[in-house]
């Protein structure tokens, strides 16, 4: 039975981001089975038939958004309970929280989780390793049809947040077991890669194993790299050496690694990175909520002057609270000209490629997605321009960046699936699944005593 066509028709605008970034006025996508077949002009598609067409007048189409650093599983049920002012108090308590959860529960959390990320136009995202029941959790992964890479977080070395410690040998075993098992699950849409939580919180035969383990099946490795100055210190008093060189000299750089948040590096480090094609996530919303300094510790210019691929991410709903892309796109792009007192600094353009083309590499999956391309997966985004936040529409990537916002998403397809249409999930009940997922985080809440309270009373 030969595979589905889709076509989508009279679109207002295409926006490509092929090499030559072509926006396509008055456009047409045509998806044959999971992969794009025709991207041109009304005039050069009108005679090309398909089994369903699909009216895209006043829609602009983009890629779906690549998300680099998502913790999905767990967040959804306790969102916005912990207090501004928290601390370094916030972690523990997350992994608390989450060492409690059953399979149930985080298959449910992490089903809302990707049900608010489909619905705001992300199709491809990693959660850093903080799912515990990769198993059940698969169950949602295929039942909303995104694209994910998994994995399970390990340390061996004890840390102030609590997370569990096992030996060496026990994390290494969990790491290759992991990428086994999963890696290519559900038609290649799972990858899992290896995991070493941070540094800090590994030792060195860890991260080298990791990194081999990494090469040995053709999947990638990723760190929380969120370098504080105590860390920096005690890297250099330990070894002489700054912690990227460091592990330069471990042999772990790479284009198959990829640093997210990327805080407290200098341009000696930048430099290491660029040249070893080692891949780096960005996520604004976290430390912009957490006070991290991101413009005063990030030198997201300078990597990005150096060739670095560097991909867009928003961190856990439970501590950047949102996740959706498009807020990530608009604080990048606005950050660093601020801080800079520099207006040309990250144009929308690049907070475009961040979230798309670059966010796709950044994850070694430029190949597949990331770009409105034939032969590519079918992962796309239909955006309706008749809400107010698109007025008026002249350049459609400075709107998408600077102006719109997930309530505009219409239609989303992964995998030349449709997931989302008319603005609804079609893979689940959606305020039934909220519902459950609210009385998961009060029953989680009570079976641990934890409690934070508005600092306005509720009467």
């Amino acid at each position: 039975m030969p595979d589905t066509t889709v076509k989508f028709e009279n679109a207002r605008f295409i926006i490509t981001m092929d090499p030559q970034r072509r926006i396509i006025a008055n456009g047409f996508v045509v998806v044959q089975g999971q992969r794009i077949l025709q991207v041109g002009k009304a005039d050069e598609l009108a005679e090309v038939q398909a089994d369903r067409v699909v009216d895209a007048t006043d829609m602009v189409i983009t890629p779906g958004f690549v998300n680099g650093h998502m913790h999905i599983s767990y967040a959804h049920a306790t969102r916005g309970i912990f207090p501004d002012d928290l601390g370094s108090a916030y972690l523990p308590n997350v992994f608390k929280l989450q060492a409690i959860m059953t399979e149930e529960e985080e298959y449910n959390t992490s089903l809302l989780a990707i049900t608010e990320l489909l619905k705001n136009g992300t199709t491809t995202f990693m959660d850093p390793g903080s799912t515990k029941y990769i198993d059940r959790c698969l169950d949602a992964y295929k039942q909303a049809g995104c694209r994910i890479i998994t994995g399970t977080h390990v340390t061996d070395k004890p840390s102030p947040l609590g997370l569990p410690v096992s030996t060496t040998a026990d994390a290494i075993e969990t790491v290759e077991s992991t990428i086994k098992k999963f890696d290519g699950q559900l038609d290649g849409r799972v990858r899992a890669w290896a995991m070493p939580f941070a540094p800090s919180m590994c030792t060195d035969e860890l991260l080298t194993a990791c990194k081999r383990l990494a090469d040995q099946y053709g999947t990638g490795m990723t760190l929380h790299y969120n370098n504080g100055q105590n860390y920096v210190d005690a890297t250099l008093n330990e070894s002489g050496l700054r912690p990227t060189q460091y592990l330069q000299k471990l042999g772990i750089l790479g284009d198959n690694l990829t640093l997210a948040h990327m805080l407290g590096q200098d341009e000696s480090e930048v430099e290491v990175l660029a040249s070893t094609g080692t891949r780096a996530v960005v996520v604004p919303t976290a430390a912009v909520k957490g006070g991290a300094g991101m413009t005063n510790t990030g030198l997201l210019p300078e990597m990005l002057d150096a060739g670095m691929t560097v991909g867009l991410a928003t961190d856990a709903g439970n501590n950047s609270n949102l996740v959706e892309t498009n807020r990530a796109m608009y604080l990048i792009a606005v950050l660093y000209k601020d801080a800079r007192q520099d207006s040309k600094t990250i144009p929308a353009e690049t907070a475009l490629e961040m979230a798309t083309i670059q966010g796709a590499a950044a994850l070694g999956l430029d190949a597949e997605v990331g770009s409105l391309e034939v032969g590519k997966k079918a992962d796309l985004v239909l955006y309706d321009t008749r809400n107010v936040e698109w007025q008026t529409l002249f350049n459609p990537v400075n709107n998408l960046v600077y102006n719109a916002d997930g309530r505009s998403v219409h239609l989303v397809m992964v995998d030349g699936k449709i997931v989302v249409e008319d603005h609804k999930p079609l893979f689940v009940d959606e305020w039934a699944l909220i519902q459950k997922v609210q009385g998961i985080g009060e029953d989680m809440l009570a079976r641990i005593g934890l409690s934070f309270p508005p600092r306005w009373p509720i009467v």
